[in-house]
C-alpha cells in the first residue's frame, strides 16, 4: 500500500482525471447538441473565420466546451473542500 493511500489522500493525477474525464464527456454531448441546432457556416459567415472548414469549427467548439466544463468541474471540486482545509493553508 502506498504512503498516499495510508495517509488517506487522493493522488493528484486521480484528482485531475476526476475533473477532465466528466468534462470531456459533457463537452462531447454539448458539442453534438449545439452543432445539431446551429450550422458552423452560418455562425461564422459574418466573421473573419468565414473560410474555416466545418471540422475546424467542430474541433474548436469541442475544445471550448471542454474548457468551459473543465473550469466548472474544477471550481466545483475546489468549493467542496472543507473550510478547515482552506484555512489551514
Amino acid at each position: 500500500m502506498s504512503d498516499e493511500a495510508i495517509a488517506g489522500t487522493i493522488p493528484r493525477s486521480q484528482k485531475i482525471i476526476a475533473i477532465l474525464w466528466p468534462s470531456f464527456l459533457t463537452a462531447g454531448v454539448a458539442t453534438a447538441i449545439f452543432f445539431t441546432l446551429f450550422d458552423p457556416w452560418q455562425l461564422l459567415a459574418a466573421t473573419s473565420f468565414a473560410d474555416s472548414s466545418r471540422l475546424a469549427v467542430y474541433s474548436g467548439g469541442f475544445f471550448l466546451f471542454w474548457l468551459l466544463t473543465g473550469v466548472t468541474a474544477a471550481l466545483t471540486t475546489y468549493f467542496q473542500r472543507p473550510c478547515s482545509d482552506l484555512n489551514s493553508n
